[in-house]
């Protein structure tokens, strides 16, 4: 869901738009696209307004940044389940190549006989 949500700080328009480039880039599968979506998104983030309205938890900004941040953790996590995906497909398809890997969930067991199933798995 791409938002369109009308803001009352033009810092939070600007993080908003970022978001709804790297969620567009996510689900297109688009690994450049995720790249330079980051990029600016860190951009955006370095540019944060300081002050008492960021602080206030009872400002617009404050909450608004709240909403950002979850959306943010959001797509994070999306991003990590899409990396593990291809983790454990590439450790079925190729186990001797996975075995010089760090996994992103879990650890590393032993090799087993199963081939490049078992060697694998998910904690999350």
């Amino acid at each position: 869901m791409i938002f369109a949500a009308t803001t009352s700080h033009p810092w939070i328009g600007s993080l908003q738009a970022e978001l709804d480039a790297l969620q567009a880039a996510l689900l297109l599968g688009d690994a450049a696209g995720v790249e330079r979506a980051s990029a600016a998104m860190q951009a955006v983030l370095r540019q944060a307004p300081r002050g008492a309205d960021m602080t206030n938890p009872e400002s617009t900004l404050h909450r608004d940044t709240q909403v950002a941040a979850q959306r943010f953790a959001q797509l994070r996590q999306a991003v990590l389940r899409a990396n593990a995906q291809n983790e454990r497909a590439l450790g079925s398809l190729l186990p001797q190549q996975a075995l010089q890997r760090q996994p992103t969930y879990g650890r590393m067991v032993k090799p087993s006989s199963l081939g490049g199933a078992g060697r694998g798995f998910l904690s999350a």
